[in-house]
């Protein structure tokens, strides 16, 4: 079984920016994403290919469940549904605009994960991030957050 990542993101479709919580049902998942459980921190990007502006908030997951399969003879990106407690609101923009230029997959930078993760297939989805990037998103809020 592949290690639980330290931390989530989401790039969903969110139209509501300041509630208290969000709901996001039957999430497709990449990149560790289907490991999300209760109690995980998520960074929430809305969703620029909805009209949303990318990271604007950090949230603790409350409720997580993994979505049976709708076709179990075939191939199917794992689904998951979550409810997230919202926690801060970031305080500078990231989103694909910030990202575009960062392509070299390997150099170790947390802006050319996420930018791997979100953007080379821009589907909205849950991913797990590294320490690294987790690090560098908590930057991205007031320090009591």
């Amino acid at each position: 079984m592949a290690a639980h990542p330290p931390a989530f993101a989401i790039k969903a479709e969110i139209h509501e920016l300041d509630a208290a919580a969000y709901a996001f049902p039957r999430q497709k998942t990449m990149y560790g994403g289907k490991h999300i459980r209760a109690g995980d921190m998520l960074f929430l990007f809305a969703s620029e290919n909805e009209g949303g502006h990318g990271l604007f908030a950090r949230g603790i997951v409350t409720q997580s469940t993994a979505e049976p399969r709708r076709n179990p003879e075939g191939p199917e990106t794992p689904r998951v549904s979550i409810a997230v407690s919202n926690l801060a609101f970031a305080q500078a923009p990231l989103g694909r605009a910030e990202l575009r230029t960062f392509t070299d997959w390997d150099d170790g930078r947390p802006e050319s994960e996420l930018n791997f993760k979100f953007y080379r297939q821009a589907t909205n989805k849950i991913v797990g991030i590294s320490e690294g990037v987790a690090a560098f998103l908590t930057g991205f809020f007031p320090a009591s957050a």
